[in-house]
């Protein structure tokens, strides 16, 4: 059971690290081999729109994308988490996400495979920190992810979405939010 775990905060040790960490140690504890990503130590350009993936689903810029992409597409389930900004992940996990605009072009375009119905998609989750306490604070995050997640057969399994917390530390006065995603990180290993 290969997980790949991402980390999608400019904060090494804020609050999402924190609940990522926690999903990535219950995962652990029942067997799965994870693979860490922290994005902001990546090398990735923003998508330039230039479709030359047109030709053979990859993308043409050559940068830490390629390695991680061919992770994404090989790896058993995934767990993606990023802080949210003006109702939104953040900035390292959507130029992640764009740059999938390679592996959607190659599963729809050039494969042609039926939309949305991918057989035995493989499990995700999806955990999101953000410091509003607004009433929809998550819901375009999930559709994004949701999306993203499609582009390499992967389907959302699970979110754990958590309002009210901005400080770097705020997440250690609530351990039971690091417990379920402990608990998160053991049901997709069973899932699987």
């Amino acid at each position: 059971m290969k997980i790949t775990a991402i980390y999608g905060s400019p904060r090494r040790r804020g609050n999402t690290s924190r609940l990522l960490e926690s999903a990535v140690a219950g995962a652990r504890s029942v067997g799965a081999e994870v693979t860490e990503i922290v994005l902001r130590d990546l090398k990735i350009s923003p998508c330039l729109e230039i479709y030359a993936c047109r030709e053979s689903g990859c993308c043409a810029i050559e940068d830490d994308f390629q390695g991680l992409a061919q992770r994404l597409q090989e790896t058993d389930a995934t767990m993606l988490a990023s802080p949210v900004f003006f109702y939104a992940v953040s900035a390292h996990t959507k130029i992640m996400m764009d740059r999938c605009q390679s592996l959607w072009v190659k599963k729809y375009w050039l494969e042609k495979q039926p939309f949305g119905q991918a057989e035995n998609p493989k499990p995700g989750l999806f955990i999101a920190v953000g410091a509003s306490c607004g009433k929809r604070l998550f819901d375009g995050c999930k559709m994004s992810v949701s999306y993203f997640f499609d582009t390499f057969n992967t389907s959302l399994h699970r979110s754990l979405t958590y309002r009210g917390l901005d400080g770097a530390d705020e997440i250690l006065e609530h351990p039971e939010y690091l417990d379920e995603a402990r608990e998160a990180g053991v049901e997709l290993v069973s899932a699987l």
